[in-house]
């Protein structure tokens, strides 16, 4: 089926079944709360890192804004450097979270910690729909999940188009990474809520066109007044520097972001499976959802706690993927749990051991996908 068609077109998952894998490990995970008496949500470390954080971003800002480090271009940028890491760690450990609604039972405190998004130059609306919407649902799957439906000039699917270019990839891809936040911050959202709008998920976001596109640009006009006026003002830098230490930050931030997200499903180990047009004219999937996110992802360095602190959990993404709705802090405790039962159902359980196995077999992937034709 053309990716084109495909788009955004409602795929159905075979059923999960009774005794299924998922509702065997959704009832030991239920179990584990209940017994342990704990919440699903944020904890008070959880709170903590959270004012960590932030302070990443807003520390060295609010010093280079005041004039401090203006008398050294190294450590002004080395001020952008830290609020790249800032963006990383907001946008992994906090936004991540509360976009998911896993901060408080409470949607009201979950709302107000999602506009963190809109601090570091987000934009909810078009984040839930891709991130929570398309990539959560249809994981791997061509012309729906847009994580990997990016540019022509990258190829994170055996199901794509292969170009002949794409056998640089894996040369290539991290100076694209390098400018994915950039990208982001300027035209991409703006072409997604056109997308968005052609097939109404605007309309299942409670908004509008018009609406979305003067809340965006409202936004994008408050990031670019404090994050490149300001400092152009008051700084006392040149201007090329505060332009430089921008490009600083967001490079940082789009390879980290980049690594983080794409080590978990761009890999061999996942099935890339496509839909299949049954009797009654409607595309089906082989396996069940909680199957097909199995198949679509992989762990990495589980041991890793200070790794697994800063990118908030993302690297127990099996976990997120089965139970999006369980705050971060929680995972490194499910993980054992859902290994357990996907050995007891004979499903496979992708960890690669360290963050440097896991950017290699990524890399490793790049190249194979950049020769492999479509199957």
């Amino acid at each position: 089926m053309n990716d084109n068609n495909k788009k955004h077109a409602i795929v159905r998952f075979a059923p999960k079944g009774n005794d299924s894998f998922f509702e065997m490990v959704k009832a030991k995970v239920d179990d584990y709360f209940t017994a342990n008496k704990l919440s699903r949500y944020a904890t008070k470390g959880m709170w903590v890192k959270t004012v960590v954080m932030i302070l990443i971003y807003v520390a060295p800002y609010v010093l280079m804004v005041t004039g401090v480090g203006a008398s050294s271009n190294w450590l002004y940028l080395g001020f952008w450097a830290l609020m790249g890491l800032g963006v990383v760690g907001i946008g992994t450990s906090v936004m991540h979270d509360a976009n998911h609604g896993t901060y408080s039972a409470k949607k009201n405190v979950n709302s107000t910690m999602a506009y963190i998004l809109e601090m570091i130059g987000g934009y909810s609306v078009t984040w839930k729909i891709q991130h929570n919407i398309l990539h959560h649902t249809y994981t791997n799957v061509s012309g729906l999940d847009e994580d990997i439906d990016t540019t022509a000039l990258l190829r994170f699917s055996p199901n794509h188009k292969l170009r002949w270019f794409h056998r640089f990839q894996f040369l290539y891809a991290w100076c694209l990474y390098a400018v994915m936040t950039l990208f982001w911050m300027t035209v991409k959202e703006y072409r997604q809520l056109v997308r968005y709008n052609q097939f109404s998920l605007l309309k299942k976001a409670k908004t509008t066109l018009p609406k979305a596109i003067t809340h965006l640009t409202l936004y994008k006009l408050f990031y670019y007044g404090y994050i490149i006026a300001l400092p152009l003002l008051f700084s006392g830098v040149s201007w090329w520097m505060v332009l430089v230490g921008f490009a600083v930050m967001h490079v940082i931030a789009g390879v980290a972001l980049a690594c983080i997200f794409q080590l978990a499903h761009v890999m061999e180990t996942s099935s890339y499976a496509e839909p299949v047009m049954d009797e009654g004219g409607e595309q089906r999937m082989e396996e069940n959802w909680a199957v097909h996110q199995l198949l679509n992802t992989s762990n990495y360095a589980p041991r890793n706690k200070w790794l697994s602190w800063f990118i908030g959990g993302l690297n127990y993404q099996i976990e997120h993927h089965l139970f999006p709705g369980i705050c971060h802090v929680h995972y490194p405790k499910l993980s054992p749990i859902i290994h357990s039962s996907a050995q007891a159902f004979g499903l496979p359980y992708n960890v690669q051991p360290t963050f440097l196995h896991a950017l290699w077999d990524h890399a490793r992937m790049l190249h194979i996908l950049g020769r492999k034709p479509r199957t």
